[in-house]
């Protein structure tokens, strides 16, 4: 069989693959190298975070296939865990939650709302808890804190260090990893490349944010750009007083998406969405490169945390991630064509990758698992309008979050832009 994409779905997918049928030829194309999308370039969230709403998941399937979908990205944050540490991935995995934080009176009272909401669908204070003031500033000491919430379910990582790592993994293990392959179109039993076709009983379609580049797969989701920054490493004094001692993750309530975390060798790296969408799908290295929205992380970050104001910043960088036209995340197979797929992670593919892996690989082998009844196998998104309609709508859209923080900023309520925007931005 052949995988097209080297990220961590095709990786993942390519090993739990071989671990089921050793006797399995698979073969894994990536046009760079492997991890050179958003798998080696994000922000290290390997969290239970999943892009689709519950209101979504809970019309495809019911209440319960949503919570069974929300469990089962929990269990999936530890079994990425357990896979590096059991294949010697030193990937810096370390699981330590993650803090939101309030610091606006709106932001608070939409936290509060989310934490209710989350125990009225089955989760508990285990696994998702508001936090007052005090114990929010312990974990995360910025300015204008009036409390936040906490929950365990997300680990720290080292993404270039996991995906690398993973590719060693599967290509120790016999599986063959075709770098420098640039594949055209997928067609059934057919993987036409640059350099001749590559023909195969099952083609699992694993390129996420790159998706467009395929014949005919033009408007099946669109490439979106995060970026990033990150600090020199701080000293001993500086940690003291910013906290994230146990390497929780961070962000706050805003609408605009922010996330940060402390790295192993003591910066901290920092990212948000911000840069605009590009017309026609288009990814170019230029588009990694968005002065201004580096300007404003920095700015963001300086703001929340002023212990920062002399700190220098060593990196930044960037990479598109893909999205569906309703914001939904899908993994499946169709038994009459071959062609498998996953992806649409809106930002949230660390873990849901692995889930995906496993997925696919139980869908190929024929494995009757709880997985593969999961609400989000086997569903299809419409596409995406043709231009310049989404590139209007999608930074349309973007545009409207910035505007509903300072909605909300300047009249201490909540946004109704925001509330307007929510449907179609895969609002809970």
């Amino acid at each position: 069989m052949v995988v097209v994409g080297a990220g961590l779905t095709g990786l993942w997918t390519a090993y739990y693959l071989h671990r089921a049928d050793p006797a399995l030829r698979i073969a894994v194309l990536e046009q760079e190298v492997a991890g050179f999308g958003a798998s080696g370039r994000n922000g290290g969230w390997c969290s239970a975070l999943f892009p689709t709403s519950w209101a979504r998941l809970e019309k495809r399937s019911s209440a319960n296939g949503a919570l069974r979908m929300h469990r089962a990205m929990q269990a999936t944050v530890r079994e990425v865990g357990r896979v590096t540490e059991a294949e010697g991935i030193e990937a810096q995995f370390h699981r330590g939650g993650t803090v939101t934080l309030a610091r606006t009176a709106v932001q608070l009272a939409r936290l509060r709302a989310d934490v209710d909401t989350a125990h009225s669908r089955g989760f508990t204070e285990d696994d998702e808890r508001l936090l007052d003031a005090g114990e929010a500033q312990l974990l995360m000491a910025a300015e204008h804190v009036l409390g936040g919430s906490f929950t365990p379910h997300c680990a720290a990582v080292h993404p270039s260090r996991l995906v690398r790592g993973l590719a060693r993994v599967v290509e120790a293990s016999g599986v063959r990893v075709f770098e420098q392959t640039t594949v055209r179109r997928i067609r059934p039993g057919h993987v036409e490349t640059h350099a001749g076709t590559v023909r195969a009983e099952i083609v699992v379609r694993a390129t996420e944010g790159y998706t467009p580049r395929l014949g005919g797969l033009s408007r099946s989701v669109v490439p979106v750009y995060s970026l990033m920054v990150a600090t020199e490493p701080l000293d001993d004094e500086t940690w003291a007083s910013i906290g994230l001692s146990g390497r929780p993750t961070f962000t706050d309530a805003r609408h605009l998406i922010i996330y940060g975390q402390r790295t192993v060798d003591g910066r901290l790296a920092f990212g948000g969405r911000g840069a605009p969408y590009h017309f026609g799908s288009r990814i170019r290295p230029s588009y990694d490169v968005e002065p201004r929205v580096f300007d404003d992380l920095r700015s963001v970050l300086r703001e929340m945390l002023p212990q920062l104001a002399d700190v220098e910043f060593t990196h930044q960088w960037g990479g598109c991630l893909g999205i569906a036209r309703d914001w939904a995340a899908s993994v499946g197979l169709d038994r009459d064509t071959g062609i498998g797929w996953a992806g649409g992670y809106v930002g949230d593919g660390v873990a849901t990758t692995n889930l995906a892996g496993r997925t696919l690989a139980d869908l190929v082998t024929g494995a009757e698992s709880e997985l593969v009844s999961l609400p989000w196998v086997n569903h299809h998104s419409r596409a995406w309008e043709p231009e310049p309609l989404r590139w209007l709508g999608i930074n349309a859209g973007l545009r409207a979050m910035s505007l509903a923080d300072g909605e909300e900023a300047r009249t201490g309520r909540e946004s109704r832009l925001a509330r307007l925007m929510s449907p179609f931005i895969g609002g809970h």
